[in-house]
């Protein structure tokens, strides 16, 4: 088991360094510059030649990706070449938000998902089974900012249950604080509900035909037992990868479900930072999304060896 931990952790450093390597390359190739942004289009080539040359940019590609790398690992993640902060200052400034809806789309897909998979595998082949993959699908179907736009329309101006849009901090309030999350973490669950559904419900129903499940039942265990304990037990390991999976996916959600609901998180602060041409901004963000989605996946690894015996032993 130990030993399994540490090659785990081991192999997650590469996988950082060129995930770093390549954000790097990727911005710095493609077209546009950040100095013409800053100077404006009046500036004359001197002045744009100065501010390249303040910006580190004039120097070759690779001694600008060592420099890069360096600073990286002391911490430093740079300064905003738009606001002139530093880019960890930011990243903290927009964390709280994206954490927090973050944390309540996981909760609220785990607890909806679940029990509806188990549920339409208990009922395999009735309407109630036939109303639940029909619901999946159109979960995977309909984009997040369409689900969002509907849910801002129908319950924020027709009906007034919830604001429109914007965020308010814990610190000002538990009330306001879960009013502002609802529409949003609803609307951004709804790909993730359907997705961990679909395999709880698929991996129930191949382990219902077990013997230890004819077992269970033959020695009067109430089928909510026998469903929860021992089907859904034993089909833990690749509930947890999906889960595992559509937790690293909120990634790309939040970026679109922040721009809709008005939210001041990392995803803002990574399309504020694309149009202005941040680069420095850029980089942090996506390295740290990167990093989060390693972590998560090495997570889902360690989590082999509490539910699989053929790792723990």
């Amino acid at each position: 088991m130990l030993l399994f931990i540490t090659k785990r952790i081991l192999s997650a450093i590469p996988v950082l360094l060129m995930v770093a390597i390549i954000v790097f390359l990727v911005l710095r190739l493609s077209p546009g510059d950040p100095a013409v942004m800053i100077a404006g289009p009046n500036a004359t080539p001197e002045q744009l030649e100065q501010l390249r040359e303040s910006m580190g940019l004039t120097k070759p590609l690779l001694e600008q990706l060592v420099i890069w790398l360096g600073n990286m690992a002391h911490g430093d993640m740079g300064t905003s070449l738009i606001s002139g902060k530093p880019a960890t200052e930011l990243i903290m400034d927009r964390f709280g938000p994206t954490l927090a809806l973050s944390l309540c789309t996981v909760v609220l897909a785990i607890a909806v998902s679940i029990p509806l998979g188990v549920i339409a595998a208990w009922q395999q082949g009735k309407w109630l089974d036939r109303l639940v993959m029909a619901g999946s699908v159109v979960g995977f179907s309909v984009p997040v900012f369409i689900i969002g736009y509907v849910l801002i329309l129908v319950f924020s101006r027709i009906l007034g249950w919830f604001p429109v849009q914007g965020y308010q901090p814990l610190a000002n309030g538990f009330g306001g604080f879960i009013e502002r999350l609802v529409l949003p973490s609803v609307a951004l669950s709804f790909p993730y509900i359907a997705l961990i559904a679909r395999i709880v419900r698929t991996n129930v129903i191949e382990v219902m035909g077990e013997d230890y499940i004819r077992t269970a039942r033959a020695k009067g265990l109430r089928e909510r037992s026998v469903l929860m304990s021992h089907a859904l037990g034993n089909a833990a390991v690749p509930i947890i990868t999906i889960i595992g999976v559509s937790i690293a996916m909120l990634i790309g959600g939040v970026v679109v479900t922040e721009s809709v609901f008005n939210i001041p998180g990392l995803g803002r602060l990574v399309l504020d930072s694309v149009l202005a041409r941040d680069y420095t901004v850029i980089q942090a963000v996506i390295l740290l999304f990167s990093a989060i989605y390693v972590v998560i996946n090495l997570c889902v690894d360690l989590l082999y060896g509490v539910f699989d015996p053929r790792i723990r032993h």
